[in-house]
């Protein structure tokens, strides 16, 4: 019969690409992962894989219950975990994931108050910039996924927890640094620094360049903020970034912060989550911290938290 462990090992084995890869994540030899196969099939009277060449071909059995496992096998993990922390004592886990560079330094002034104020609940962050957040979120791989770009979807709620507005930063003595904003021709002919996302997920570009029918002469993407505006005062690009990031991470550097556009790119930083966790009170808990975490730019008021619709 079909049980968590075929599913848990069908899993495995697509994932680490063999049955001998599987057998040592998994803690097991490859003759036991063989031999629970080989059950399983003989059991169903199918096969789940067949071999092509030197790797595995799933077959339209195994392709099934390989989806089957992906939907299941993460929830009971984490009814395993919150399982756990309850034995321990604990009220829960909660897992976040994260889906853009500037949401970091931002979660790190919530997750501060968050572990004070929750002592009794585990907190595990996925700071994996390029992972299917939504995805993710969906297959309960995570609890609450923190992200620049909402979907509307059902089954998941998203709040915006504050607004903030994409800017270049400039070195002090770029040409631009003395104009009120960037046009789309204003960059043309210059190297643009990003965070290492596709081009369909910098609003710099969906919502300002391509529209004008305009490209940057160069591009360089670049994981570390620090270094991003390290690069600018050198005078080797200009930098998207959010407003707040620019004036606390450029601190002390010859940089300034430039509008692009005349109306400028407002964004938010959203918390989603599913919307059968919204009485969670350790869920809940984190998006009222969340709302409530100021963020401060040099000589400026906190920005305003942005309404949530969330109680």
């Amino acid at each position: 019969m079909l049980d968590r462990y075929h599913l848990a090992i069908l899993r495995e084995v697509h994932r680490a690409g063999s049955v001998t890869a599987a057998a040592d994540r998994m803690n097991l030899s490859q003759s036991a992962v063989s031999h629970a196969v080989s059950k399983l099939e003989k059991f169903h009277q199918v096969k789940v894989w067949r071999k092509k060449g030197r790797s595995l071909e799933f077959t339209q059995a195994g392709s099934y219950l390989l989806e089957l496992a992906d939907r299941i096998v993460p929830e009971l993990e984490h009814a395993e975990g919150v399982l756990a922390g309850m034995a321990r004592g604990l009220r829960g886990i909660l897992r976040l994931g994260m889906e853009c560079h500037p949401c970091e330094k931002w979660l790190m002034q919530v997750t501060a108050s968050y572990l004070a104020e929750w002592p009794n609940v585990e907190l595990e962050v996925r700071t994996e910039f390029r992972f299917d957040g939504v995805a993710a979120l969906e297959g309960h791989e995570i609890d609450l996924l923190i992200t620049p770009d909402p979907v509307t979807k059902p089954g998941l709620l998203f709040a915006p927890v504050f607004d903030y507005e994409i800017m270049l930063a400039v070195r002090d003595d770029h040409s631009l640094a003395a104009q009120l904003s960037a046009e789309p021709a204003c960059l043309t002919d210059q190297t643009l620094i990003t965070v290492p996302v596709s081009t369909d997920r910098l609003d710099i570009y969906t919502r300002f360049l391509i529209p004008a029918g305009c490209r940057p002469q160069r591009r360089i993407e670049v994981e570390s903020i620090d270094l991003m505006l390290q690069l600018v005062a050198a005078g080797r690009g200009l930098a998207v970034l959010p407003d707040w990031l620019i004036s606390e991470t450029g601190a002390g550097l010859p940089v300034r912060a430039v509008k692009i556009g005349e109306t400028g790119l407002p964004k938010s930083i959203n918390v989603g989550l599913r919307q059968a966790d919204t009485d969670i009170d350790y869920v809940s808990g984190f998006l009222r911290l969340a709302r409530g975490i100021p963020v401060y730019k040099a000589d400026m008021a906190p920005t305003r938290p942005a309404d949530a619709i969330f109680p």
